[in-house]
């Protein structure tokens, strides 16, 4: 579980991920120390795994953002993931229940380059079928940020 200070030195390092530990101790009112300990502790237990930039794939030419639901034979969970690993254009695969076996979320830069990766995915060994959606619009993005401003003001 996160305390609100984790949850406010987490909420800090999202809205300025290039802050120093002195300058995050400042501002959250403890201890250098504190500060250090608290994001040893937070990386060692897997809750922070680093500090990568905020990237628009629109911005870096990929403007088109699909889901796709695969059936993939029993038992071959690990390999089509390495499988589907290799392909670039392939952001993230979840292991799900329900109609599908893995829910993907893939980019590509038009129609044209993502019936190619769509080829490429429906091309790895064990995809039995796939479903593909095209995301028109992104209303919620990604985010993490009302769980950790849930967290800081329940221990305030």
């Amino acid at each position: 579980m996160l305390d609100s200070l984790d949850a406010r030195l987490l909420l800090l390092l999202t809205d300025s991920p290039r802050l120093g530990v002195l300058e995050c101790a400042r501002r959250l009112g403890v201890a250098r120390g504190t500060v250090q300990a608290r994001l040893d502790r937070l990386t060692e237990r897997g809750v922070l795994g680093g500090f990568p930039p905020e990237l628009d794939l629109a911005a870096m030419g990929y403007s088109l953002t699909a889901f796709a639901v695969l059936e993939i034979a029993q038992g071959k969970r690990s390999g089509v993931a390495e499988a589907l690993a290799a392909i670039d254009e392939v952001c993230e695969v979840h292991a799900t229940t329900g109609q599908g076996d893995l829910f993907v979320r893939l980019v590509a830069r038009d129609n044209d380059d993502l019936q190619r990766v769509i080829d490429e995915v429906v091309g790895v060994t064990d995809v039995l079928r796939t479903s593909t959606s095209i995301a028109l619009s992104t209303p919620v993005p990604p985010r993490v940020r009302p769980l950790l401003e849930r967290t800081a003001r329940r221990d305030s």
